[in-house]
């Protein structure tokens, strides 16, 4: 063997040695971390209970369509005692009225204006606050204006969450689908973070929730202070306060599908990138341990891409290592994500598994670097 053989071949053995290390770090992902989730038996209401009264809190800015459409279900919701803090935070639109006929309508709303002042510029964190500060009750639930509940057994299900003392609730808020690409991976993004934080939840290491369907208590929320430690970001009001203020005692998950409560998603690729640059400003401030097992587990999925991808296109006469590296991979995502897509209402998702997995991990790290070097001003 000459010499530049032998530096092919240890060039190669070097290469799918580094893949074969990515795979183990996936395998511990998949097999340890999300298989949790994948067991995880979803329970029923009690038969007998005594559910807290709830605060429902949403913030809107120039929501009233949404509103119009979906407030409703809210209000209708089958549950024993509960209000809604509407905050109208400076809409120009009509929702200041359609809120005065819904006020008319339901005993349930009560609506928080904010006016617009010239000197004061303020984000979404300002309004939830003034919706907390507003709440009778020290139970609250957090949606959104463009989202719908599933069924009327959406509060139900949140507060019986709360029978054990716990503080914070993690629920599940998927989006709609639509055709297209795009929508098939927001879908799937959705998918993905969802069965992570639902996971590490499950492991007693809760690290961040969806505001879309949240819920926790108001003596926790000024406990820690509120928003004091992040005020200065635009966004995470709902994974920052989590990632602050979760313990591995306080917090329990909740995503009966009673409970889940869906959302309009983006339609464009250019709102896509910008809602994802949002939050990839906000992960900046998790505690260090959680972002060190979030990068661990992008990093080392989209550098098995790269290394595999590098070492077939150099060696394709070992493109049978490849295959069964990956392969492996693949059967084992298949046996994990199936159970959860089914528990999270997306299993349509499992047959396009190879592309959309290769397209997130690509997207999400390269968005997540462009992150870095971009600023977040505002939340609408």
């Amino acid at each position: 063997m000459d010499i530049f053989s032998q530096i092919a071949e240890n060039a190669f053995i070097l290469l799918s040695g580094i893949c074969g290390l990515l795979l183990l770090f996936q395998l511990y992902y998949i097999l340890s971390v999300y298989s949790k989730l994948a067991l995880y038996k979803i329970p029923s209401l009690p038969v007998k209970s005594s559910p807290p009264p709830l605060s429902v809190i949403i913030c809107a800015r120039n929501e009233e369509e949404n509103l119009r459409r979906n407030l409703p279900h809210i209000l209708a919701q089958d549950y024993p005692a509960f209000e809604v803090i509407l905050v109208n935070d400076f809409s120009e639109d009509e929702t200041k009225w359609l809120l005065r006929d819904l006020c008319a309508q339901s005993p349930y709303l009560k609506v928080v204006e904010i006016a617009e002042h010239v000197r004061l510029k303020h984000g979404k964190k300002f309004a939830v606050t003034l919706g907390i500060k507003a709440a009778q009750y020290e139970h609250m639930v957090f949606t959104d204006a463009d989202c719908i509940p599933q069924s009327d057994q959406w509060l139900k299900h949140m507060g019986s969450s709360f029978d054990g003392g716990e503080e914070i609730v993690l629920g599940y808020s998927p989006y709609l689908k639509k055709p297209g690409f795009l929508n098939a991976l927001i879908r799937f993004e959705t998918f993905h973070t969802a069965m992570s934080y639902l996971s590490y939840a499950l492991r007693k290491n809760a690290y961040m929730g969806v505001g879309r369907n949240l819920a926790y208590t108001k003596s926790l929320f000024f406990r820690g202070k509120g928003f004091a430690a992040h005020m200065h970001i635009a966004s995470g009001d709902d994974d920052l306060f989590v990632n602050q203020n979760a313990t591995p005692h306080n917090t329990v998950i909740c995503i009966h599908p009673e409970a889940q409560v869906w959302s309009e998603p983006k339609t464009t690729f250019s709102a896509y990138a910008r809602q994802k640059t949002r939050h990839a400003g906000a992960s900046k401030a998790y505690k260090p341990s959680h972002r060190r097992m979030l990068a661990t587990q992008l990093v080392t999925a989209f550098l098995f891409y790269v290394f595999a991808t590098a070492t077939l296109v150099a060696y394709p006469q070992y493109g049978y290592v490849v295959a069964g590296m990956y392969l492996f991979r693949l059967l084992a995502q298949l046996l994990v994500y199936y159970p959860i897509m089914k528990k999270l209402q997306v299993k349509g998702l499992l047959w396009g598994l190879p592309v959309l997995d290769f397209v997130y991990y690509c997207y999400i790290c390269l968005n997540g670097f462009a992150a870095l070097y971009k600023k977040d001003v505002k939340w609408k």
